[in-house]
C-alpha cells in the first residue's frame, strides 16, 4: 500500500509517519513538500519514506507528484493551522486550507485515480457553542468564530460535496485540541512548555505570559490523534464525519498549573493583550461516540503524560 502525507513535516504529520512504520510495515510512505519546508520533525526517518517536492497552491505540481506516487490513500494534514496568524492574513489561510484542497481533488480527479482520502478538519468548526450544545457531536451547527474556523468548514464541506458529485472517496475528521511532543511553540500548551524550559535555563524571567486562561479545550495526545487518523480510513464510510477527542475539557489555567507543577521554579503568571484574541471559542468538548464505535478506538495517553512529554521535548531545545 502507498500512503500520501501532505504536511508530512509538521506536528501531526511527521507523528502520522512514526506511527505507520512503526505499526504498519508494509506500507510505503510518500509525503510532499515545499522547496522550503524544515525536516526537523522527521530528520530521523528521511532514509524510511519518499518525498516530492510540490505546493498545494499549485496544481501542476500536484499532478507531477500525484502522478509518480499513485497513492492508495491520502492523509491530508496540510493547513495553515494557527488560528491568530488567520486574522493577519485570512486570504492565505483559506488559499492554503480551501484552494489547496480543491487542487487535491481536482489533481485526483484530472489523474483518474481514486485514493481514499482523509480530510483533518477542526474542532474549531463548531465556534460558538452554547451550554445545551456540549459535549458537541457531528450534528451540531458549525458556527465558525475565525478565519480559521471558516477555512476548515470550507474543507469540510468541499471533502462532502466532492464525494457527493464525483464519488471521491473522502472521509471527514473533526479532531479537537491535540497536543504532544514537536508541538510548535505559537500553540497554548507548547508556549507554556517551552516558556517553563526557558525559564529553568535562566534565559527568561520568572514571569509566564499567558492570554485568556478561562477557555475550555479537550485534549488529545498527538500519538492518540494521529492513530485516530488511521483508523478513519481503514473502518470509516466514504463521506461521513467523525469527532475525534478524549470527552474531557480542562480549562487553560488548569493545563497552566499542571505544566507549573512539573517545574520547580516559582513562577509569576501576567496576562499579555498581544495573545487575546478578537473572538474566542468558549469551550471545545467532544462526543466522539460515533468515530468510537465504527473503530473501537480509545485515546491510550494520558493528558498529563502529553504535557510531561512536551516540557521534555523544549526542556531539550532550548
Amino acid at each position: 500500500m502507498r500512503v500520501l502525507i501532505t504536511g508530512i513535516t509538521g506536528f501531526a504529520g511527521s507523528h502520522l509517519a512514526d506511527y505507520i512504520l512503526s505499526e504498519h510495515k508494509d506500507v510505503e510512505i510518500y509525503g510532499i513538500i515545499r522547496w522550503r519546508s524544515r525536516r526537523d520533525n522527521i530528520h530521523h526517518i528521511l532514509d524510511r519514506i519518499h518525498l516530492y517536492e510540490a505546493d498545494l497552491k499549485d496544481i501542476v505540481s500536484l499532478r507531477k507528484a500525484l502522478s509518480q506516487i499513485k497513492p492508495d490513500r491520502i492523509f491530508h494534514l496540510a493547513a495553515q493551522s494557527f488560528v491568530p496568524t488567520s486574522w493577519k492574513c485570512p486570504s492565505e489561510t483559506f488559499s492554503i486550507n480551501a484552494i489547496g484542497e480543491i487542487n487535491l481533488f481536482e489533481a485526483v480527479l484530472g489523474l483518474g485515480i481514486n485514493p481514499r482520502i482523509q480530510i483533518a478538519g477542526s474542532s474549531e468548526e463548531y465556534g460558538l457553542v452554547h451550554p445545551d450544545e456540549v459535549p458537541m457531536t457531528e450534528d451540531n451547527q458549525l458556527k465558525p468564530l475565525s478565519p480559521y474556523a471558516v477555512s476548515k468548514v470550507a474543507q469540510d464541506l468541499l471533502a462532502y460535496q466532492y464525494f457527493k458529485s464525483y464519488g471521491l472517496d473522502t472521509v471527514r475528521t473533526r479532531g479537537f485540541n491535540h497536543t504532544g511532543p514537536r508541538r510548535g511553540d505559537v500553540f497554548i500548551c507548547s508556549n507554556f512548555a517551552k516558556q517553563i524550559a526557558l525559564i529553568e535555563k535562566k534565559r527568561q524571567e520568572p514571569v509566564i505570559f499567558v492570554g485568556n486562561l478561562e477557555a475550555q479545550r479537550d485534549f488529545t495526545d498527538v500519538r492518540d490523534m494521529v492513530r485516530a487518523y488511521w483508523l478513519s480510513l481503514e473502518k470509516g464510510e466514504k463521506g461521513e464525519v467523525y469527532n475525534i477527542g478524549t470527552g474531557k475539557a480542562y480549562r487553560i489555567k488548569e493545563i497552566l498549573d499542571m505544566l507549573l507543577s512539573l517545574a520547580g521554579d516559582d513562577v509569576e503568571v501576567k496576562v499579555d493583550p498581544d495573545r487575546l484574541r478578537p473572538s474566542d471559542v468558549p469551550i471545545l468538548l467532544s462526543d466522539s461516540t460515533k468515530f468510537r464505535k465504527i473503530t473501537g478506538w480509545e485515546p491510550n495517553i494520558p493528558f498529563t503524560q502529553s504535557l510531561s512529554d512536551l516540557l521534555d521535548f523544549w526542556r531539550e531545545r532550548v
